[in-house]
C-alpha cells in the first residue's frame, strides 16, 4: 500500500478517509496517496489561520523573518531528500530538481531580508500624514505542478513577512515534496499561520469563493485565472494572479551562433518547456536563421529525454496526461498542416511514461497553433524576420505579456527594444532570470498584480494613511 502524505492544518498532520493518488510521470507508477480535503478541513484551515492572524498580525517583523528563515533552513538542510522526491512526482531531472529546491530556500532567505517602510506624505506646522502597510488578513494560495515548491514558497514567504497568514493548496499532481515540506516546518511556524492541504480540482473554487479568505494568489493558466477573479469579484478578494504565456525571443544578426545557440536551447526546454516564462517563440534574424537553426537542432541531438532519475537525463517526461495529450495535439496539427520539423515530431502515445521528444520546427506560419498557442512542452518554432520592427510586431502580436528576451552583440540595442515589448519582464542576452527584489508580473492576459521584490510583498497588504492634525486644541 503506498504512503499516505498528512496535510497541515493548525499546526497538526491530518489525513483523510478519502485520498488520491499521486503518480510518476515517467512511468505512470502510483507513488503515494494524499488527503482529499473538502469544505469540512477548508473551513479548519480557514478558521485556523483566521485565528493566528490575530496574533501573527502584532508579532514584530523580526520575528517573522526568523520564521521564515527557519522554513529557508528546513528545506536546506533537507535538501538531498526533497529534490529525489520532487523528481519523483513532477519528472525533472535531478539537477533541474536541485536548483527548484535550493532555490525556494534561497528565495525564503532572501525576501526575509524585505522591508515595508512608511512613507511620510506631509510634515509641516499643519498636519503629519504618514502611510503603512497592514496584512490583508488570511491568503488563500493555489500552486501548479511545473514549479510546485518554488512557487509554494514565494506565496508562503511574503505572506508571513507580511503579516498574512495563509491557507495553500498544491496541485493534485505534484502535492508531495510541498506537504514533506509541511512536516518539516510544522514546529517552525506558529500553529495557524501556515496550512497546507490537497484535494481534487473542486477544491480551488471553495478557496477561491470562502467568505474569510481575504486574497488569493494563484499561479496557474489565463482560463483558470480568469474563473478566480470571477469567483474573487463576489466579495472583492484582493488577488494576484500569474498565468500564461507565449513569450517571444528575438535574435538579432549579430549574435554569436556559436554561443547563443545552447542557451537558446535550453530557454525553451529546461524543465521540459513547462515553464511560464519559457522561451516559446523564437524569432531569428534571416541573416543566420539557416546557421542559428541547424545549430540548435544539433545540440538537441546530444540532449537525453528519459527519466529524470535517471543520470544523463536533461529532459523529462511531460508532467502529466491531460499536458501530455495536449502538446501531442499540437504537434499533430503541426504535422498536418505540413510544417517542417528539424527534429522531433514523432510521438509514441502507446509508451509508458509521459514522454515527448524534442520538437523543433522550421519557420511555421504565424497563425500555426504552434506559434499563436502557449504549448507548456517540449516544442520549439523557430521563425525567420527580415526587420527588427517586423520581429517587435509579431513578438506583441498576442493576448499575452509576461517574459520576452532580445539576444545580441550590442547591449544598448538590446535593450531599446526590450523597452518596445509589451511584457512585464525582458531579458537581453539571458533567460530565466528571477530576482527575490525585483517584482515579477505579466501585462495583458499574463496576469495581475506582481511577485517578488518589495511590489509583490505590498500585494499581501491595505494601504493605511494616518493624518494627524497638529495643534487642533491649541
Amino acid at each position: 500500500m503506498p504512503e499516505t502524505y498528512p496535510c497541515l492544518i493548525d499546526g497538526e498532520l491530518i489525513t483523510t478517509d478519502a485520498t488520491m493518488e499521486v503518480l510518476n510521470p515517467a512511468n505512470e507508477q502510483v507513488i503515494a496517496l494524499v488527503p482529499s480535503c473538502g469544505k469540512e478541513e477548508l473551513d479548519r484551515a480557514v478558521a485556523a489561520a483566521r485565528r493566528a492572524f490575530k496574533t501573527w498580525k502584532a508579532t514584530p517583523i523580526d520575528e517573522r523573518r526568523k520564521v521564515i528563515q527557519g522554513i529557508s533552513a528546513a528545506i536546506k538542510d533537507n535538501a538531498d531528500e526533497l529534490f529525489r522526491l520532487l523528481t519523483t512526482e513532477q519528472g525533472k531531472p535531478h539537477a533541474q530538481a536541485q536548483m527548484e529546491v535550493f532555490g525556494a530556500a534561497g528565495m525564503a532567505a532572501a525576501q526575509s531580508t524585505l522591508n515595508l517602510d512608511e512613507v511620510i506624505n506631509q510634515d509641516d506646522e499643519q498636519r503629519l500624514s504618514r502611510t503603512r502597510r497592514v496584512p490583508v488578513g488570511v491568503v488563500g494560495g493555489i500552486v501548479p505542478w511545473n514549479f510546485p515548491v518554488m512557487m509554494a514558497i514565494q506565496k508562503i514567504a511574503p505572506a508571513l513577512l507580511s503579516g498574512c497568514t495563509i491557507v495553500l493548496k498544491p496541485s493534485p499532481f505534484t502535492p508531495l515534496t510541498t506537504l514533506r515540506i509541511a512536516e518539516l516546518i510544522k514546529d517552525v511556524v506558529p500553529a495557524g499561520t501556515v496550512n497546507i492541504i490537497t484535494g481534487e480540482d473542486t477544491l480551488g473554487p471553495l478557496i477561491t469563493e470562502h467568505p474569510d479568505i481575504d486574497k488569493i494568489t494563484f499561479t496557474g493558466s489565463t482560463a483558470t485565472g480568469k474563473k478566480i477573479m470571477e469567483g474573487a469579484s463576489k466579495d472583492l478578494k484582493r488577488i494576484t494572479l500569474e498565468l500564461g504565456g507565449n513569450d517571444a525571443s528575438i535574435v538579432l544578426p549579430d549574435a554569436d551562433v556559436s554561443k547563443v545557440a545552447e542557451q537558446l536551447f535550453w530557454s525553451s526546454f529546461s524543465n521540459a518547456g513547462q515553464i511560464c516564462v519559457a522561451a516559446k517563440r523564437i524569432y531569428i534574424h534571416e541573416d543566420i536563421y539557416d546557421e542559428l537553426s541547424q545549430a540548435i537542432a544539433d545540440y538537441a541531438k546530444n540532449v537525453t529525454v528519459g527519466d529524470g532519475a535517471q543520470q544523463g537525463t536533461g529532459v523529462g517526461p511531460i508532467q502529466n496526461k491531460k499536458q501530455f495529450d495536449r502538446v501531442c495535439e499540437l504537434i499533430q496539427d503541426a504535422k498536418d498542416n505540413g510544417y517542417k520539423f528539424l527534429t522531433g515530431g514523432d510521438v509514441d502515445p502507446s509508451g509508458t511514461g509521459y514522454y515527448v521528444p524534442i520538437t523543433i520546427l522550421d519557420n511555421p506560419p504565424e497563425d500555426a497553433r504552434i506559434v499563436a498557442e502557449e504549448q507548456f512542452g517540449p516544442v520549439m518554432p523557430l521563425m525567420k524576420f527580415a526587420t527588427t520592427e517586423e520581429a517587435i510586431a509579431r513578438a506583441n502580436n498576442s493576448e499575452y505579456g509576461l517574459a520576452g528576451a532580445v539576444w545580441t552583440a550590442d547591449p544598448a540595442k538590446g535593450v531599446e527594444i526590450a523597452e518596445q515589448l509589451e511584457t512585464g519582464t525582458v531579458w537581453v542576452n539571458e533567460y530565466l532570470h528571477l530576482s527575490p527584489f525585483a517584482p515579477f508580473g505579466g501585462h495583458k492576459q499574463s496576469g495581475f498584480g506582481a511577485e517578488y521584490g518589495v511590489e509583490g510583498l505590498k500585494e499581501f497588504t491595505y494601504a493605511q494613511v494616518i493624518t494627524v492634525k497638529k495643534d487642533a486644541f491649541a
